[in-house]
C-alpha cells in the first residue's frame, strides 16, 4: 500500500533543497506550496524577463492523481501565454501519473517560458525589419516623387497656369503703380521748375558776333543811293 504522505514529505524536502531561492510552503495540511518561476536569465537580450508562479497542492492520494495546479502572477505574458502553461502542467501531470512529478512540471514550465523568449524576440526583430521596411519604402517614394498620368497632369497644369496668371496680374499692378503722368515727373525734377528763369537771366549777357568779311565787297557793289522805296 503507497504511504501518499511521506511520498509527499520526501518531494518538498527534495524541492526545497533543488528551489532554496524559489519555493515557498504556504500551509501543510494539506501541503501547498508555490514556486516562482523564470525563464533561463541566458535567453534575455531583446525581451522583458518572462515568468509566473506555481502553486501545488497535494491532494490525499498524490501522486496516483494530480495536484491541484494554479498559474499565478504571469510577469510579461498575454493571456493566451498563461493558457497555453496551463494545458502543459495538465498534460504532463496525466503523463507522470503514479510519480513525484512536480520538479518535471516545473522544468517543463522553464523549458516553455525559455521558448516563449524566443517566440517574442522573433515577433521584435521581425517587427523592426517590417518598421524599417516601411521607412525605406517612404525614403524611396519621396524621391521618386507622384507618379504622373493624365490625371495628375491635367490637376497641375491647372495649378500652374493659375499661379502664373496671378503672379502676371500681380506684376502688372506693381508696374502700373510705379507709371508716373507728365505733370508728376515735371513735380518730381525740381531741375526743370528754374530751367527757363536761368534762360532768361544770361539772355541779356549773351552778345551777338558779327562776321565782318560778309560785308568786305559791299563797296564793289553799284546800288543806286536814291533808290527809291515805294510804300
Amino acid at each position: 500500500m503507497t504511504d501518499y504522505e511521506e511520498e509527499q514529505r520526501n518531494e518538498i524536502e527534495a524541492l526545497e533543497s533543488i528551489y532554496p531561492d524559489i519555493f515557498e510552503i504556504l500551509e501543510t495540511e494539506p501541503p501547498c506550496f508555490r514556486l516562482s518561476v523564470l525563464a533561463e536569465a541566458d535567453s534575455y537580450e531583446e525581451c522583458d524577463p518572462l515568468g509566473v508562479d506555481l502553486q501545488f497542492t497535494y491532494v490525499p492520494t498524490y501522486p496516483d492523481a494530480p495536484p491541484d495546479m494554479e498559474v499565478l502572477s504571469p510577469q510579461n505574458l498575454t493571456e493566451e501565454d498563461v493558457s497555453t502553461i496551463q494545458e502543459l502542467l495538465q498534460q504532463q501531470a496525466e503523463e507522470n501519473l503514479g510519480m513525484v512529478m512536480v520538479f518535471t512540471l516545473v522544468s517543463a514550465v522553464q523549458e516553455r517560458l525559455s521558448e516563449l523568449v524566443e517566440e517574442k524576440k522573433k515577433q521584435a526583430e521581425e517587427e523592426r525589419e517590417r518598421k524599417q521596411r516601411e521607412e525605406e519604402e517612404k525614403e524611396k517614394k519621396r524621391f521618386e516623387g507622384t507618379r504622373v498620368n493624365i490625371e495628375t497632369f491635367l490637376a497641375w497644369k491647372a495649378r500652374f497656369d493659375q499661379e502664373m496668371a496671378e503672379k502676371k496680374k500681380s506684376k502688372k499692378d506693381e508696374d502700373n503703380s510705379k507709371k508716373l503722368s507728365g505733370k508728376q515727373l515735371f513735380e518730381r525734377d525740381t531741375s526743370l521748375n528754374d530751367s527757363d528763369a536761368r534762360f532768361l537771366d544770361n539772355e541779356g549777357d549773351e552778345s551777338v558776333e558779327v562776321d565782318e568779311s560778309l560785308f568786305q565787297d559791299m563797296a564793289d557793289l553799284d546800288l543806286d543811293e536814291d533808290l527809291d522805296l515805294e510804300d
